[in-house]
């Protein structure tokens, strides 16, 4: 988000009568000097958010300043496996992370994963149980400092060169819409992590439940008050979040792909 800094000044006057001298002339004014002017807006933030009662932890990244990158394996060929694995792998330069998707019993993506350019996991375009296969399902893709979430189908026919990918289901939010099979608050309630993106395609909207929350609910956060008209759920129950500027680093059990933003 841009913030506007205000300067401000004296001017500075000169009275002068009609050819008369009227003493000696006022010193020149001084430069203007700027007021406090207010902070410019961190490339990545995380803050506590309520929608409907429900408590929610945001982070936000400017992804003209901040990358969003996806992590499956580390230098040694392994799965991550754990938030805090990745961040003392990563240091100080990671702002923020979170499980980026559904995976299976050895850790690795269910559907379409693509890092650094690379595909390393074709897309899912199968029928089957669970939220993965509740279609239409969906990928979040980072090409450049832009990013877009669209239904698997939208994304298979655009194929953007896209720098990192991760599909995951069902979508939540599509053109501002909520997932037609979601209905307003079902009985299935959890703690659910999700991502969206602003409209103009340079905001990323990570967010997770503090509590069990619904699809419904969940869907709603990210259409009414985070501004996203396409979200894709990423999971729930396995939902954990790093983000030292809100103190907080969730222990888990063993995580699939993750996804975090890094200083540029």
């Amino acid at each position: 988000m841009a913030t506007i800094g205000v300067r401000a000044g004296r001017i500075g006057a000169l009275v002068v009568g009609a050819g008369l001298w009227l003493g000696p002339a006022p010193a020149p004014a001084a430069a203007a000097t700027p007021a406090a002017s207010v902070p410019a807006s961190p490339a990545v933030a995380c803050r506590p958010q309520t929608h409907e009662g429900q408590a929610y932890s945001v982070c936000t990244v400017d992804l003209r300043r901040a990358r969003v990158k996806l992590f499956w394996r580390g230098p040694d060929g392994l799965p991550y496996g754990s938030l805090s694995r990745l961040a003392g792998q990563q240091g100080d330069k990671l702002a923020f992370a979170m499980n980026a998707g559904m995976y299976d019993t050895g850790l690795g993506p269910v559907g379409l994963y693509v890092e650094d350019g690379r595909e390393l996991k074709a897309a899912n375009t199968a029928n089957g149980p669970g939220n993965f296969h509740l279609k239409p399902n969906g990928v979040f893709y980072v090409a450049g400092d832009k990013a877009g979430v669209l239904e698997t189908g939208r994304y298979l026919k655009a194929h953007p060169k896209a720098e990192f990918a991760t599909q995951s289901g069902p979508m939540l939010v599509i053109n501002n819409r909520i997932h037609p099979k979601i209905s307003e608050d079902g009985p299935s309630q959890k703690i659910r992590n999700g991502v969206g993106v602003r409209p103009d395609g340079r905001t990323a909207v990570f967010a997770i439940s503090e509590a069990p929350v619904t699809f419904g609910a969940f869907a709603r956060l990210f259409r009414d008050t985070l501004g996203c008209p396409n979200a894709l759920f990423l999971d729930g129950s396995v939902s954990s979040l790093y983000a030292p500027a809100l103190g907080r680093q969730d222990l888990s059990r063993p995580l699939g792909p993750l996804v975090g933003a890094v200083t540029k």
